[in-house]
């Protein structure tokens, strides 16, 4: 990771960001000026690790180019995605409220640039504008929701439900294929599948192998076409 500080030229663009951001939406000019006085600009390769899970650390990040994938690693080497984050979301903040080590692992998916902000200022920032506090918890309730869905999927849904689930929600764009309409979704390999829905490479061999010879789910050019009609989908 290469880190830099905030140059004139990348500040009032920076700044422009930074109003877009949920957890920033409130902060007054002069107190975006004063957070930019510690913010660090960080570049990322892809396939960096940005942060490792139980490690000390409590800067708050936040995605300003690219995408990163946060998991959890199991003791058996297994890992399971919790989520991945674009541009205007950040992570970080669990370490950033209780000053504790980091809850989760966070690699950089392509060329990301992120922005870096010290525990200590953005707490100052807080106690100065409590409303900073409402926005930071909203989102981490949002995350909370998004938790609790992943528990009710992995303890009520056979690895068959869960992957066409994880597939549906993640479609982009619905297609024709001969006379039936199906849900267009980026094809992703049997591990990264597994490592979503928290299951083994070989049941989501045998899973898609089964709702291949059913049309459930067709492969093509790069992507998974899933059939519609599913109660799963949100």
């Amino acid at each position: 990771m290469i880190r830099k500080n905030v140059s004139e030229k990348d500040r009032l663009l920076i700044t422009k960001f930074l109003k877009s951001v949920p957890v920033f939406r409130t902060f007054s000019s002069a107190h975006l000026d004063s957070v930019m006085d510690g913010f660090q600009i960080i570049s990322v390769r892809k396939g960096e690790d940005i942060v490792f899970q139980a490690e000390e650390g409590t800067d708050l990040y936040i995605v300003l180019k690219g995408i990163v994938r946060v998991s959890l690693s199991g003791k058996d080497g297994n890992e399971l995605v919790l989520a991945a984050l674009k541009a205007g979301n950040f992570f970080g903040e669990m370490s950033l409220i209780d000053g504790k080590s980091r809850s989760a692992n966070v690699v950089a998916m392509e060329e990301t640039v992120l922005g870096s902000l010290k525990r200590d200022r953005f707490v100052k920032k807080m106690e100065e504008e409590p409303a900073i506090a409402l926005d930071l918890l909203t989102a981490l309730v949002n995350r909370l929701r998004k938790a609790d869905d992943m528990i009710e999927t992995l303890a009520f849904l056979d690895v068959h439900e869960r992957l066409t689930k994880f597939l549906l929600d993640n479609s982009e764009e619905s297609v024709d294929v001969g006379n039936k309409n199906y849900f267009k979704t980026k094809k992703r390999t049997h591990m990264e599948l597994a490592a979503h829905i928290g299951s083994s490479r070989e049941s989501i061999s045998k899973a898609l192998k089964v709702m291949a010879h059913t049309e459930l789910v067709i492969e093509r050019d790069g992507f998974f076409l899933v059939a519609p009609g599913n109660e799963l989908r949100q």
